[in-house]
This record gives C-alpha cells, sequence and structure tokens, in this order.
C-alpha cells in the first residue's frame, strides 16, 4: 500500500436517519443531563478535529468528518450506558482526549458521538510503583501526584498536558523513553476499557491482554482508566548546548543517549530549526545546532565534557523538574510544530528512525529539497522527526522508498489509520465491536 494513501473502512452508518439522532440525544439527555450533550455546532466543529493539519497531505482533506453530538464524560462508570445506548440506536462513537494527537485519529470519520473524556481526569491511586487515573488525566498531573510520594513517571510525552488515554490509545513515547522504550513496552499494568457491546461492561484487563489497546485508537475499546508504572524520583538539570554544525552535534547525541545513569532526554536539531524554537538566547544561540538533554545532576560534569569532546559548548544548566518539563515540550513533534508555524503550508514531516541517522546524515537530508532532520536518542536506536519542504504526496511516497533504501526506518503520520499490529488489533475489534461502531474508519479492510 502506498504509505500516503487513505484507506477506510465501509462506513457502517449508511442508513442514519436524523429521528434515529435525535432519539439518541434525547435519551443521553435523560441519562446525563443537558449539560453533558451539545449539538451545537461549534461544539460539534472543535470535538472533530485535532493535530491533523499538521500533516499537508490530511490538512488537504479537512473537514474530515464532524460530530453529530458531542458527549463530555465526567464520570467513567456512565460509560457502558452511553455506549449502549449508541450501539442500540447503530451510532458511531469516537473517544476522544484533549485532541493533542496529530494522524487525525481522534476526528469522527463517520459522525456519530464524540465521546469527550478529558473532564474524567481523576488520579484514583498511587501506589508503590504504580499510579492509576481516569482517560482524562494529564501526564503532568499524574507526574506531580507521584512526585508527591517521592515516585515519577517512566515516561511522559512531550506535550505533558496530554491525557493518559490518549498517550495509550495514540501516542508513542516521550520523556523517560530512553530508559523504558516505547509506552507499550512494559509501562502499561492494567486497563479499564468498555467494548462496543449492545449490553457493555466496565473490563478490567492486564499485561498483555492490555497491550492490545495500546496504539488502537479506540477500535479494540475505549479506555476508561488507567494503571502504569513508576520508578523512585530522581532530581534532574536541564542542560543546553550548541555546536557549530549538527554533524557535530550528532555524535554527542549518539554518546549521551548511551550514557550511565540514563538521561530522560536528548535532542537535537539543526540550525534553522532551533532558529525558530521559542527565544531562549541564553540557551538556544542563534545560527548554532542546539543540543538539549535532561540529566540527572550528578552527571552534568560527564555530560558536559562528553558534549564538549565532540566540539560543542555548554551554554546552560537549569536545576529542577519544572525546568525539564519544560526542555520535553522542546522534543519530538515540537520543533516541527514550531517550524510549520514560522512559514505555514510550506513544511512536511516524517517519523525516522534507525543508526542512518546518525552514519549517512548527509544522505537522508538529501532525500527531501530542504531537509532538516531533528532527532531524539532512544531506547534502542535513534528517531526524530525529518522536516522538509512540501512538493506532493507523491513526493513524500517517493522519499519514503529512497530513505527505506539507505537504511532508515520510517513512519507516515499523513495517515489515519491503525497501522500498529493491524492484524492483532482487526481481531480484537471483530469481538469487542461486532457492529463496527468504534471509531470507524480508522481499520484497514
Amino acid at each position: 500500500m502506498d504509505s500516503t494513501e487513505v484507506m477506510v473502512s465501509p462506513d457502517p452508518t449508511t442508513r442514519q436517519v436524523p429521528d434515529r439522532l435525535e432519539a439518541l440525544v434525547d435519551a443521553l439527555r435523560a441519562l446525563l443531563g443537558d449539560g453533558a450533550v451539545s449539538t451545537d455546532l461549534s461544539a460539534r466543529e472543535r470535538a472533530s478535529v485535532d493535530g491533523a493539519p499538521m500533516s499537508p497531505i490530511l490538512a488537504a482533506q479537512l473537514p474530515l468528518g464532524l460530530a453529530d453530538i458531542v458527549v463530555f464524560v465526567k464520570d467513567p462508570a456512565t460509560v457502558p450506558e452511553i455506549i449502549a445506548l449508541a450501539v442500540g440506536h447503530g451510532i458511531p462513537i469516537t473517544p476522544r482526549g484533549k485532541g493533542t494527537g496529530n494522524y487525525g485519529q481522534a476526528i469522527p470519520l463517520h459522525g456519530g458521538v464524540v465521546l469527550d473524556l478529558s473532564r474524567a481526569s481523576r488520579i484514583l491511586e498511587v501506589g508503590d510503583g504504580f499510579i492509576t487515573a481516569e482517560a482524562g488525566a494529564t501526564l503532568i498531573a499524574m507526574e506531580k501526584a507521584a512526585r508527591k510520594t517521592g515516585q515519577q513517571l517512566w515516561m511522559y510525552p512531550s506535550t505533558t498536558g496530554s491525557s493518559i488515554g490518549g498517550f495509550l490509545a495514540g501516542g508513542s513515547g516521550g520523556t523517560g523513553s530512553i530508559a523504558h522504550g516505547s509506552n507499550d513496552s512494559g509501562f502499561v499494568v492494567a486497563l479499564d476499557v468498555v467494548h462496543g457491546w449492545t449490553d457493555p461492561q466496565l473490563i478490567s484487563v492486564e499485561g498483555e491482554r492490555a497491550s492490545g489497546y495500546v496504539h488502537a485508537y479506540g477500535v479494540t475499546g475505549i479506555i476508561l482508566r488507567a494503571t502504569v508504572k513508576l520508578e523512585p524520583a530522581q532530581e534532574w538539570s536541564s542542560l543546553y548546548a550548541s555546536f557549530d554544525t549538527f554533524a557535530e552535534a550528532l555524535p554527542a547525541v549518539r554518546d549521551l543517549g548511551r550514557s550511565s545513569p540514563s538521561p530522560r532526554l536528548v535532542s537535537a536539531d539543526v540550525p534553522f530549526v532551533a532558529n525558530v524554537l521559542p527565544s531562549d538566547p541564553e540557551g538556544i544561540p542563534s545560527d548554532r545546532a542546539s543540543l538539549r538533554a535532561i540529566v540527572d545532576p550528578d552527571a552534568v560534569d560527564a555530560a558536559s565534557a562528553l558534549i564538549e569532546s565532540h566540539g560543542g559548548r555548554v551554554e546552560v544548566v537549569r536545576p529542577g523538574f519544572r525546568g525539564s518539563v519544560k526542555l520535553s515540550m522542546l522534543s519530538y513533534n515540537h520543533p516541527t510544530y514550531h517550524l510549520q508555524k514560522s512559514d505555514p503550508d510550506r513544511y512536511f514531516h516524517l517519523e525516522v528512525g534507525g543508526e542512518a541517522l546518525f552514519d549517512r546524515i548527509d544522505d537522508v537530508h538529501a532525500v527531501f529539497p530542504g531537509s532538516m532532520l531533528h532527532i531524539e536518542a532512544a531506547h534502542t536506536v535513534p528517531i526524530g522527526m525529518l522536516n522538509a519542504l512540501y512538493e506532493s504526496p507523491e513526493q513524500v511516497a517517493a522519499g519514503i522508498t529512497r530513505l527505506q533504501e539507505i537504511g532508515v526506518g520510517v513512519h507516515s503520520p499523513h495517515q489515519y489509520y491503525v497501522d500498529y499490529k493491524v492484524d492483532s488489533a482487526r481481531a480484537l475489534a471483530a469481538v469487542n465491536d461486532p457492529a463496527g461502531l468504534l471509531n470507524p474508519g480508522k481499520l484497514v479492510t
């Protein structure tokens, strides 16, 4: 399949009629109250967008779908009855958190109900090595709660205001991934989920059973509560360094990422991208490649010496947790966001990985006009966002092939269907969503 081709499942709602929607609205309001159910156009439009405009390919297709009804959930215990009503009326249900995903996974392709879980945000328990929270709880709130008990999350995404349900259902990794990998590498202890059955119940799944709901966009079941792993809290320092060239920074990224104790984050950008990041003359000087790392305070001297050995200079070291959160917001997709904001409708990006990012950077940059790599040290191989000038979907597809030929792993963010463990997702969805009403259009048929 062409990596830029958008494929959607057949619409299971082709017989949907206004009377059916009106009946569902009445039933939902009787269950939840008028304030929890909206058919207002502005509310429906807000609930039907996410980060898809970051992709010029998806942006050209917007709007991809519009909710008919928005349901604001405060108590996850009400969700099984909400699902039962929607399934009984044959209406699709698309779960939504903060809308920070950038692949269109939260867009209701076939209308119906958008289930907004962002208000179900209670942190329920912080135990020894774990934390349990409702799907709408933000990762930053969970990290702060864990730190009050002398613990910290294994990882959190670069957008720290993302919700835990969205991070698990649509995200991947982030700050902490150098030590722990992606969010499906043992991070999840247990999930409370609900399926698309006529009489759904809240079901608890643990361990390997829980993995079927990670990266599945809600098509295998909707995550309502999550228990994820904690570890003993550490103090962190945010180290900002710069280099004359990006090529000089790359060996430092590799060596820092492999150092011990593991940094919580190591990122680097070419000078052009560094120039469009939020202004920070002390930490990110103009016209120089930028390297940023979150390291153990006891490792600052060794990290500084390593950077200097590769020709870099340490600009500033900022102690404390708050500074590390700020630095996290300059990682992963955020440099792409700032690049696109600086010159709209000009750039696109691909998610890339592999040692070729270190060893063949000139070949990588030669694939697309104006290529600029943002790189992250990672658990096994480096990952990054390759930003370039956008011409056409055909250009993107051809470039993916060339990148793969030189040993670069590529994931295209220019689609909105499930592309992780697809066969397993299909099999699980067939059991958990027999009517095909959970986020329809997101499974390739």
